[in-house]
């Protein structure tokens, strides 16, 4: 019998023993339960990062936006991960590969490099590709890119208009749209962002 808090998909990031057990709600056996527990704290993590313009070029704010996402949840929320997972840059390599991506996106910003929309989508694929934290890294990304994207005055990304929380038809296009990017083809992922 598999864990029911394990993965569901191969999309999800596995978590380690040890990870496991900085689960803080001691209720929560199954992944319903996990889902749920997750999404009230990031309706409440929405709430601050909505109230004002919060620039998320800014490592100490991306580590307290996982922490509002994911702090009532898990005891590891907002560090960056310290194992290697099925995605993303070697753990010794997280805040290097981060401050380069601030870094760029600050560029792309001042540059006028890309459009706010591929900007943010680019942003949000890199964020994701580093993989920081030990899991909520889609959501956070896409958060994230939402937030950038309202301190460049425009509208937030519907992300397929649907749940990419719960497997099925939508989270798989943006897994695929995710894998494309992985490869350089970014045009999944910008229609993806606005469908």
């Amino acid at each position: 019998m598999s864990d029911p808090l394990l993965p569901q998909d191969d999309g999800q990031t596995p978590l380690t023993p040890e990870e496991l057990e900085g689960l803080v709600p001691s209720h929560i056996t199954l992944r319903g339960e996990l889902n749920e527990a997750e999404q009230i704290n990031i309706v409440e993590a929405q709430s601050w990062g909505y109230k004002r313009n919060r620039s998320v070029l800014n490592l100490k704010i991306l580590n307290d936006l996982h922490k509002r996402m994911f702090g009532r949840v898990w005891t590891w929320a907002g560090q960056y991960r310290k194992t290697g997972k099925n995605i993303g840059v070697e753990a010794y390599m997280i805040q290097i590969a981060l401050k380069e991506l601030v870094d760029d996106v600050t560029y792309w910003i001042e540059h006028s490099t890309y459009e706010p929309d591929e900007i943010a989508a680019r942003f949000h694929h890199r964020l994701v590709f580093i993989h920081p934290y030990p899991n909520g890294n889609g959501r956070h990304a896409r958060m994230a890119a939402d937030l950038l994207l309202r301190s460049m005055g425009q509208a937030t990304f519907t992300w397929g208009s649907e749940s990419l929380t719960d497997p099925g038809r939508t989270r798989s296009e943006y897994i695929a749209a995710l894998r494309a990017a992985d490869g350089h083809d970014y045009g999944q992922l910008f229609r993806f962002v606005r469908s």
